[in-house]
């Protein structure tokens, strides 16, 4: 009872000084963001309101006491009910908008009732099990948590806390004669690509800088903001990923996120780690049964024929995204390091073409997206490119006796110069 209390009391405690902290946040009409902001303020997104709607259902739930009222195996079959129920919205939201989509269907209404019907159905059903799911997997990751040595008196602090929601879009902006991001907005979580790209065509041209529209997958509010999904391996991870950029706000490394990009990406690169190691542990613990079997194949050799042989017949080797994504980073910031804007534009776009073919639907190319995925270091390659930061991270993590030893300390640094000489 005290632990149901005490987490309903934080989760209110917490949301109500977000609230206000949110609701001071005025910078200067002179500061970048604010020049953003002229072009994005209808559109925004309302965190204040989703906060206090978020803290509300935290606070009813933890009045159930869920986790300690049932055994593992009811737990484990609500959370797989949960994930089912949710993959049947998402096919039902997806047959309603190609009914909308037909132009053949002149009655909208009368054809889309029955399917409607279904859906208000499915989503009752969901409404009902989301607060139940939600809490049996905090107190899973928790336990996991407690196990890692990441709590204090036997409680991570904060407590785990999140509410799977549809997610609002960032709109990333960085300079064009280089790669950093300068602003991070959050608009409207039901902004359409036509919406985007207006967007995007409007700030750039406003303010010559490069912008993209991005997906995210989770937001470090509090309780945390994490995507509707069915793969409960991922939603494991972003749990856990998201608790760590909670529990780097009360710590040297959160406060600062934003002061450099070297800080953001420490950040960032911190909370991966952190997250698919957790999320990895979760789901050996309690869905052991989802964890796939390793994969070690044996050496497979080629070998060719004695006579010539025809080049489109001979296997390829396949495309590798994270190899050619960081070539073409390294290659971007080069020609950016030399002046070269334009060519390094339109270096991005050809390559952009390349992705394309290979099946990679990338909508656009540019410095505002190695600024946001560039700070996601945790697996060599990639946006990063040749950023000495990932690196560093992941060798400390390496270095580090466990996970809590890697957290605790990353987490007081206050610059990147302190993460180098730690790993030197």
């Amino acid at each position: 009872m005290i632990d149901r209390f005490t987490l309903g009391i934080q989760a209110a405690i917490v949301c109500v000084l977000g609230c206000l902290l949110l609701g001071f946040s005025t910078p200067p009409i002179t500061d970048k963001i604010e020049k953003v902001r002229s072009y994005t303020r209808a559109i925004e997104f309302d965190y204040i309101n989703w906060t206090l709607d978020a803290a509300l259902i935290k606070l009813k739930s933890a009045a159930v006491n869920v986790p300690y009222s049932l055994n593992r195996e009811e737990q484990k079959k609500i959370v797989m009910e949960y994930l089912q129920v949710t993959q049947t919205s998402f096919d039902q939201e997806n047959q309603l908008e190609k009914l909308y989509a037909d132009p053949k269907i002149t009655d909208k209404d009368a054809a889309t009732a029955p399917l409607r019907a279904d859906l208000a159905s499915t989503q009752k059903r969901l409404d009902e099990l989301a607060p139940l799911a939600e809490a049996i997997i905090q107190n899973q990751v928790s336990e996991v948590l407690a196990d890692e040595g990441l709590t204090t008196a036997g409680q991570p602090v904060p407590n785990v806390l999140y509410h799977a929601t549809p997610l609002p879009m960032a709109l990333i902006v960085s300079p064009r004669d280089r790669i950093e991001q300068t602003v991070n907005i959050s608009i409207e979580t039901d902004f359409t690509v036509d919406q985007q790209v207006a967007l995007e065509n409007s700030v750039d041209k406003g303010l010559n800088v490069s912008s993209l529209v991005v997906p995210i997958g989770g937001v470090g509010v509090y309780p945390t903001m994490v995507a509707r999904t069915t793969d409960l391996r991922w939603l494991l991870e972003v749990v856990s990923h998201e608790w760590t950029h909670n529990y780097l706000t009360f710590r040297p490394l959160g406060i600062l996120y934003s002061e450099t990009p070297e800080l953001r990406t420490m950040n960032e690169t911190t909370a991966n780690i952190s997250g698919n190691e957790i999320g990895t542990l979760v789901l050996k613990r309690f869905y052991p049964e989802l964890v796939p079997a390793s994969f070690n194949p044996a050496t497979q050799l080629v070998s060719l024929p004695m006579d010539h042989p025809d080049p489109g017949t001979l296997p390829r080797p396949p495309f590798d995204f994270r190899a050619e994504m960081h070539e073409t980073r390294v290659t971007a910031d080069a020609l950016l390091a030399e002046g070269k804007i334009n060519e390094a534009e339109a270096y991005m776009e050809s390559r952009r073409q390349v992705f394309l073919q290979n099946g990679y639907l990338i909508r656009k190319l540019n410095q505002a997206y190695f600024a946001f995925y560039g700070a996601y270091a945790d697996v060599p390659g990639g946006a990063a490119g040749e950023d000495p930061v990932g690196p560093a991270v992941r060798a400390l993590r390496d270095k580090s006796a466990s996970l809590a030893d890697f957290i605790n300390r990353i987490a007081w640094m206050t610059s990147f110069d302190e993460l180098q000489k730690a790993v030197q």
